[in-house]
């Protein structure tokens, strides 16, 4: 198991509610949460605690390494452990591959600081499979926060 954490903030001109209400709904999290270059499908979707989502995103154009589930995708199964509206959501995520350097159980923390110009978004990822290059983690992570805060700013 990796004790790797990886974290990303954005400031996001948008009320943490705004922001928390991205989360609830499959459509919504389809729209954002998958990074550049690639398109989520959610395969199936229930947001509260101790709840789930499975979702499977598949690369737009061939990369230079594989998915974890297959060729062109990686399939994630999510549930969420705690929710706190408007300030946080806990998450433990499962990829599913058959590369051990996959396997385990990554934690995924979204904190929402309310600040005098929006919200402070900062998802923190601890235990984050070997296999999950650091550069191509943080690129990613930076790329579903740009996509939140696009989302939410144009429901505010």
């Amino acid at each position: 198991m990796s004790k790797r954490m990886d974290t990303a903030s954005r400031l996001i001109s948008a009320p943490a509610s705004t922001i928390y209400h991205a989360f609830p709904t499959a459509d919504s999290m389809t729209a954002w949460l998958p990074p550049q270059g690639m398109t989520g499908t959610m395969l199936a979707f229930a947001f509260h605690e101790g709840g789930a989502y499975r979702m499977r995103l598949t690369y737009n154009e061939p990369q230079r390494t594989p998915g974890k589930t297959s060729e062109n995708a990686d399939e994630i199964q999510v549930r969420f452990i705690r929710l706190v509206p408007n300030k946080r959501i806990e998450q433990s995520v499962t990829f599913e591959s058959d590369d051990p350097a996959f396997s385990g159980e990554m934690r995924i923390t979204w904190g929402f600081e309310s600040t005098q110009n929006g919200t402070l978004v900062t998802v923190r990822c601890e235990e984050v499979p070997v296999g999950i290059e650091a550069e191509d983690h943080q690129a990613g992570l930076q790329s579903t926060l740009n996509n939140l805060a696009a989302f939410a700013e144009a429901r505010k």
